[in-house]
């Protein structure tokens, strides 16, 4: 889960998901799937650390208000394509 939330983080920093897929995603299934982990249990933890991240960027407490919707959103397509990769 470290590993997946690091290069989300990554992601987020250089608004590029190829780190996040060349590095981490390719192949970690097929890694998973070797050590006897389940995949869909992966796939929830990986949801709720997406619903954490997102409250947490959401949190505008002290913040100027403005609109942070498409940030919200590639957050969350972020993590959502590590859920995919290995549920």
């Amino acid at each position: 889960m470290e590993i997946i939330l690091r290069y989300v983080t990554y992601a987020v920093f250089t608004g590029d998901a190829s780190v996040l897929e060349d590095r981490c995603l390719n192949g970690l299934r097929e890694t998973y799937l070797a050590l006897g982990v389940p995949g869909a249990s992966v796939a929830e933890g990986v949801r709720k650390m997406k619903d954490a991240a997102i409250a947490i960027a959401n949190d505008r407490n002290g913040i100027t208000q403005g609109d942070c919707s498409a940030l919200m959103s590639e957050i969350g397509t972020y993590f959502d394509r590590a859920a995919a990769a290995v549920g």
